[in-house]
């Protein structure tokens, strides 16, 4: 059996690194989204300066309101990382790409052997 190497990038690695990284920078934009649509579809009141009371069916949500809230400050931390961790990903796809690309335009198979036939 000649079997012809796997001469395809992995992309799949790079995709899901990508949507790790976004989900992280963008996850405390999340979080205020859902306060504000919680408390507009109830009528609550929500700010940073203080916890107001929210009942929604019988219980209070004011506390849990106010922290989604005030965890969009947590941006300034995330959008950051979350810029810096983008840029290292990219340098990285596209030194491995270049590598890719020159090993497969020589001949070269890939790095991880493929494995033998069982028979």
């Amino acid at each position: 059996m000649n079997a012809q190497p796997n001469r395809r990038f992995p992309w799949i690695f790079y995709l899901l690194a990508l949507v790790v990284i976004l989900g992280f920078a963008l996850a405390p934009i999340g979080s205020v989204m859902l306060c504000g649509a919680i408390a507009n579809a109830y009528g609550c009141k929500v700010d940073e300066g203080s916890v107001h009371p929210c009942i929604i069916n019988g219980q209070g949500y004011g506390h849990l309101l106010y922290t989604l809230g005030v965890l969009g400050w947590l941006m300034l931390v995330t959008l950051p990382c979350g810029l810096f961790a983008f840029v290292v990903w990219l340098v990285v796809l596209i030194l491995h790409r270049a590598a890719w690309q020159k090993r497969v335009s020589a001949g070269v198979p890939p790095p991880i052997p493929t494995p033998p036939a069982t028979t």
